[in-house]
């Protein structure tokens, strides 16, 4: 039986949905858990491809997800309220597509079904990082990079023929 259901993130505000829908939204992308520095002056934030201690650099994942306070206490929990709030969020993150009205992009696994598509389409942090453990403080500053805000640009427009 064909169903013509709306899906969550196109029904529900992110306030309106449950915990586990919130956390479906996110693709595995790792963006957002980059290092970022930030201009005192301008408030200008800059991304690093320095990535979090606890993020897998192959899968993109927290390694330690239900317990990284304790181990990154400044570690930044994604809510509705700050959503609107964090501009550096990435282009085509879900929390920010779903905010601003925006449908998910093909690759999404919500859409896709598969939590690899996110890598496929190039938009993730997936071989082009260095841990935080591996990098002097002092060197951050070495390693910005502009391809966490331009992957949007870059991306793939549909997904791949299959072979």
């Amino acid at each position: 039986m064909m169903t013509d259901e709306i899906p969550f993130w196109k029904s529900k505000t992110l306030a309106e949905m449950s915990p586990s829908e919130w956390e479906s939204l996110c693709d595995g992308c790792g963006l957002c858990c980059l290092n970022k520095l930030e201009e005192w002056d301008s408030g200008d934030v800059y991304f690093t491809s320095i990535r979090c201690k606890l993020m897998d650099g192959e899968s993109c994942r927290c390694t330690s997800y239900p317990n990284r306070w304790d181990f990154v206490p400044d570690c930044v929990q994604l809510t509705p309220e700050k959503v609107p709030e964090l501009e550096w969020l990435p282009p085509t993150c879900a929390y920010r597509l779903v905010n601003d009205g925006r449908d998910l992009y093909w690759w999404h696994p919500l859409i896709s079904g598969d939590p690899e598509t996110v890598h496929i389409a190039g938009v993730s942090a997936r071989g082009r990082t260095v841990s935080e453990n591996d990098v002097d403080l002092d060197d951050f500053e070495d390693y910005v990079v502009d391809w966490p805000l331009t992957v949007e640009d870059d991306m793939l427009p549909n997904p791949p023929a299959k072979p």
